[in-house]
């Protein structure tokens, strides 16, 4: 979508299974990240061919009248939905996982957040057949805290630092009502039948803001003592507020076109 490495300035710091890494928008990338974000944040709340076979058979209004439903209203959902949407991006983009599911189709309701951990990525070794999970999430605030960042770790370590057995259920449920069947099996083999390791998990902690995160952050990064591999990236836009507000506002001029 959006190489947030190729696109900012940054800055890491590494030890031997932990990295930190700060990312800094460019003022000149502003407007091109916006637009990016724009065209892909329908997909992020609906499946594509669900859209499309509403315009289809209902016409384009309905289309766009039901896209409006979906999209939240409250602004710190608003802000939330961005950086998950950006943290999906980094770890598809940098991290080498995919994620399968779209989590945010689902959410019960449009103002509410989603329970859960925020994203699970996957890569699947085909030829043994085992999967390597990262469990990340993703904090998005104008001005980054310590309590944002100690609900942050206290989420990773839920489940003994292991995906949440109810989050790895649900994807697999969805990715089996979506047609993959064959990984929504191997999920299921995993989680059930072979035992999650610590070696199979890596943690993100992924923050979207528009303070500098590097000293918070990084002193959270570095207080964890435990035995899973941590990747922890600070994305920092100045005009964040403007950021979300222009991307939101982007999407509902477009369907009222």
């Amino acid at each position: 979508m959006f190489d947030l490495k190729g696109k900012s300035v940054n800055s890491s710091t590494s030890n031997i299974n932990h990295s930190f890494e700060l990312l800094v928008l460019k003022e000149e990338e502003f407007d091109n990240l916006k637009n990016v974000l724009i065209d892909v944040l329908p997909d992020y709340y609906i499946d594509p061919q669900s859209i499309a076979g509403t315009l289809a058979r209902l016409g384009k209004d309905a289309a766009a009248q039901k896209l409006l439903t979906k999209i939240p209203e409250v602004k710190n959902i608003r802000s939330g939905d961005i950086g998950e949407i950006l943290g999906s991006d980094y770890i598809e983009e940098s991290l080498g996982y995919s994620v399968p599911i779209r989590k945010l189709r689902w959410r019960d309701h449009r103002n509410m957040a989603m329970r859960g951990d925020d994203v699970i990525g996957i890569i699947v070794d085909q030829q043994q057949q085992t999967i390597k999970f990262l469990k990340a999430e993703a904090k998005a605030n104008k001005i980054l805290g310590r309590g944002i960042l100690e609900d942050a770790r206290k989420e990773l370590d839920l489940d003994d630092g292991f995906p949440a057995p109810h989050a790895l259920e649900f994807v697999a449920d969805r990715l089996r009502e979506t047609g993959n069947q064959a990984l929504s099996d191997l999920i299921e083999k995993v989680q059930l039948v072979d035992g999650i390791r610590a070696n199979q998990v890596e943690h993100l902690l992924f923050t979207f803001t528009a303070s500098n995160p590097v000293t918070l952050q990084k002193e959270s990064f570095d207080a964890y003592d435990g035995n899973i591999k941590q990747t922890s990236v600070g994305f920092r836009v100045s005009d964040h507020q403007e950021l979300i507000a222009g991307v939101y506002q982007g999407v509902i001029d477009g369907l009222n076109d």
